[in-house]
């Protein structure tokens, strides 16, 4: 039977890597050679896809991405620890109603709130604002890290909690000398998931922003054309704009496997 689960696990492993390999199979391609369907593992191995993409200027939209994804992430976590802080360990009345208000705010449908954000923006100035998109992000994902970290403190031993407060620490120490070490694992699982989600959007990005706050996501929808070969180049753009997302889950890797699997077992 484990024999099954395994051979069952890698081809799942195998079946969800397999676009990735083909995106990377794509861009090594010459345009012609990458139109054909499916590509040729036995084609000539060129880099002009990426020599295009780096000859195009990415590097605006590459660092305006990476600022609005860290920074929406750093606010997410300076908000979403003390609000999971006071909904798991020092419950507030009401804290079932608080988190059900938290994930009620992601059932509109995106595009429901897409207009009034849009004459928001427009009215107060912020179209192509790079500092719109980090506080959008942060709303964006502040009721799912909320969430996650309220299930990562609520494994936090009270033992630790009532000698901190017997040393005399008040809450800020609390959060950051105590809390903060123990959890660090869900820390790092929710800033990772914050970093993909913020660094992967487009609808908000696509329709707020234009040349000077254009996110890598926008940048890499301008490779498709409605005339001539172009799937190379966007596979290349999307091999380069994928890198940041796979370098920071491998960094992470250890802390996010620690964090995702924090309270799994009693």
């Amino acid at each position: 039977m484990k024999r099954v689960l395994g051979l069952a696990a890698w081809c799942a492993g195998l079946l969800f890597f397999a676009p990735v390999a083909w995106m990377v199979l794509t861009s090594l391609h010459s345009e012609p050679d990458a139109a054909t369907n499916p590509p040729s593992p036995a084609a000539p191995i060129t880099f002009d896809g990426y020599a295009e993409f780096f000859d195009s200027a990415p590097w605006p939209p590459l660092i305006n991405s990476l600022s609005a994804s860290i920074g929406s992430t750093l606010l997410v976590l300076l908000l979403a620890i003390p609000a999971a802080y006071a909904l798991s360990i020092k419950k507030v009345d009401k804290w079932s109603d608080v988190l059900f208000f938290f994930l009620s705010t992601k059932m509109l449908p995106v595009v429901a709130g897409l207009l009034p954000i849009y004459l928001v923006a427009q009215h107060t100035g912020m179209l192509d604002n790079i500092s719109f998109l980090v506080v959008l992000y942060t709303s964006m994902n502040l009721p799912i890290a909320v969430w996650l970290m309220r299930s990562f403190l609520a494994e936090v031993p009270g033992e630790i909690l009532e000698a901190a407060a017997l040393d005399g620490a008040g809450l800020v120490t609390t959060l950051r000398r105590v809390v903060a070490p123990v959890a660090m694992p869900g820390i790092a699982a929710t800033s990772l998931i914050c970093f993909i989600f913020s660094w992967n959007e487009l609808l908000f990005a696509r329709v707020l922003t234009g040349v000077v706050a254009g996110t890598a996501p926008v940048y890499l929808t301008g490779f498709v054309t409605s005339q001539g070969l172009f799937l190379a180049k966007v596979c290349a753009a999307a091999v380069v704009v994928s890198l940041p997302v796979l370098v920071a889950g491998f960094a992470a890797q250890d802390k996010l496997v620690q964090g995702l699997s924090l309270g799994a077992v009693k």
